[in-house]
């Protein structure tokens, strides 16, 4: 990937909010979404790692039926996709600009797209083996939960639900932890690395419900990812890559795990 020194979203001092509305807005933002799930997740961790089953004999589904009707299962797929990227379109709604590009304070102006989905895709490479190691290797010693990223039966609709589960993760988190948080905390004053380790903690910290390796997975993830924001400011490549693991974790994951440890 080609790497500029920049910039990111740009920061108008003159329609800034105060300080102090800001710190009420990132708390609410979160409290819809990402903030609550962390705070789930720290307690889940804390049952599993005090409960009689060993960490490695425990299984996470990331992907539940949600119904033994299939029908009412669908429906209740598409009502919680939906319902979950609302903190996004809050995000986006906050920071909308009149001029174009609207979404260019969160890291999207419409330009570079194939370049863009380009770098996606690279990432994927960069990530995603590494990924598969961590985790395979975290099983071996105990430090992730098995993990089924599908848990859905076998229906016409199957595919397209996973599919979209993995846009919903992708949209919901690199939205708010990359373009929202950045902004956000450059107006408050703070520096690039503080504002990397913050948003880095946070998506780290929201997966903690697989373990403590996907702590530290997902830890090196969001460093990855948040230096790379920062020094080329450009949403999309985020989007792509985190989509195309989601997708491939959770559709393929079927197909592979007959063969891991």
């Amino acid at each position: 990937m080609t790497l500029r020194r920049a910039q990111g979203p740009t920061v108008s001092s003159t329609s800034a909010p105060s300080r102090g509305r800001i710190w009420w807005e990132i708390a609410i933002v979160l409290a819809l979404g990402l903030g609550e799930s962390a705070i789930y997740s720290i307690v889940q961790l804390a049952y599993r790692l005090t409960d009689v089953t060993p960490l490695a004999d425990q299984t996470t589904t990331l992907n539940p039926s949600r119904s033994d009707r299939e029908v009412f299962d669908l429906i209740y797929q598409v009502l919680g996709i939906g319902f979950s990227i609302v903190p996004v379109l809050l995000v986006c709604f906050l920071l909308w600009q009149n001029a174009r590009p609207h979404l260019g304070r969160l890291g999207l102006d419409g330009t570079r797209v194939g370049r863009d989905v380009g770098h996606g895709i690279l990432l994927v490479l960069a990530i995603g083996i590494p990924g598969l190691a961590l985790y395979v290797g975290g099983r071996m010693l105990g430090l992730f939960v098995a993990v089924d990223p599908g848990g859905l039966d076998a229906h016409w609709w199957t595919v397209p639900i996973l599919l979209l589960s993995a846009a919903r993760a992708s949209i919901m988190e690199e939205f708010v932890v990359l373009g929202y948080l950045f902004f956000r905390l450059r107006q408050l004053g703070w520096g690039m690395w503080p504002i990397i380790i913050a948003t880095s903690v946070l998506r780290a910290s929201y997966h903690l419900y697989q373990g403590p390796g996907a702590f530290i997975g997902n830890l090196a993830m969001g460093l990855l990812f948040g230096w790379l924001f920062a020094r080329g400011g450009r949403l999309l490549p985020f989007l792509v890559a985190h989509f195309l693991i989601d997708a491939a974790a959770f559709v393929g994951y079927p197909l592979v795990a007959p063969l891991l440890p």
